[in-house]
């Protein structure tokens, strides 16, 4: 379980009176995660998710939540931040920030079909057309900035091959950065790791999405590019499949059109996308932090990842009929 903070049911009890929620009478760790500690909360009034924020201060946890209530107001299905009795959206709890937030029904569908890829897709691009009225700024905590600071710090456990191609796709990455269709893409709040196990679904209808707390101001197409990584490959392989990756760009572009320079950036952002979450696996995985249970995921999926993108790039996205 990636539980930082541990936490005991009897510890909760005053805490929650801030709430009106009635009394905790059930704590259950979540497993899935490794950057915040989460918690299923039973209470008088339902089931809830807590979350204590491990690394992010205080005044940075307000943009996540009043995104995902500025979404629900717009037809997004995110979970519902709690307010306290005083209308506060945020509290401490073992001296971190913690929150309450509704529970998603239904479950992650980690082997999706085409018309999961679609639901996602299409949902989406409701999202990031939502958010375009949504008065908070921040940027990416996860940037090509962020992405030069790490290298140095997992650069000595790589193989020379393996240096060598993170190196090259820095510099890659940069050009792009520089680029005119770089510049032109459409930007906004954005999602940032809507991987398969942050979605849920009852059957093929989608339920929501939820752990906001990568979210950013980036490209609307970036964002898409991080999904198609999860949800539209070979597990095995990191190839693409054509026909799941058709479903849900197709799904994304009924609501919202890509224009010139996302046809342009598509290839480059699939492979950003890879590069990114190579090399906060690679962080996690050599240079982990405590935990009471933590299992880093495996950083060579996506190695493969980048690899299969930089040798085969990726098919052009589809123009709206």
């Amino acid at each position: 379980m990636a539980v930082f903070t541990p936490l005991r049911l009897d510890e909760l009890q005053d805490w929650i009176q801030a709430y009106d929620l009635g009394a905790a009478h059930g704590l259950r760790g979540i497993s899935s995660g490794i950057e915040n500690s989460n918690f299923f909360i039973d209470t008088a009034r339902g089931e809830f998710v807590l979350t204590i924020f491990e690394t992010l201060p205080f005044e940075r946890v307000p943009y996540y939540l009043h995104l995902m209530r500025h979404l629900a107001l717009h037809g997004v299905k995110t979970p519902e931040p709690q307010l306290t009795r005083q209308g506060e959206i945020l509290l401490l709890l073992k001296d971190k920030p913690a929150c309450i937030v509704s529970k998603l029904e239904g479950a992650s569908q980690m082997a999706p079909g085409l018309a999961h890829c679609a639901a996602c897709g299409e949902m989406l691009a409701r999202m990031h057309l939502a958010g375009r009225d949504f008065p908070l700024r921040q940027q990416n905590l996860r940037d090509l900035d962020w992405m030069r600071g790490m290298v140095e710090q997992v650069l000595p456990f790589l193989d020379q091959a393996q240096r060598h191609l993170l190196l090259a796709e820095m510099h890659f990455q940069d050009a792009f950065a520089a680029s005119n269709a770089a510049h032109h893409l459409k930007r906004g709040p954005v999602h940032l790791d809507l991987f398969r196990n942050n979605v849920m679904f009852q059957g093929n209808v989608l339920g929501g999405f939820f752990d906001f707390y990568f979210a950013g101001d980036d490209a609307w197409l970036y964002d898409l590019a991080i999904t198609v990584n999860d949800w539209c490959i070979a597990l095995d392989s990191g190839a693409l499949d054509a026909a799941r990756c058709h479903a849900m760009l197709q799904a994304y572009q009924t609501v919202r059109p890509f224009d010139q320079y996302e046809q342009q950036a598509w290839p480059a952002l699939l492979r950003l996308a890879a590069l990114r979450f190579w090399i906060s696996r690679l962080f996690d995985f050599h240079r982990p932090r405590p935990a009471e249970e933590l299992t880093p995921h495996d950083p060579a999926h996506f190695e493969r990842v980048l690899r299969m993108r930089i040798a085969h790039g990726a098919a052009a996205l589809p123009v709206e009929s």
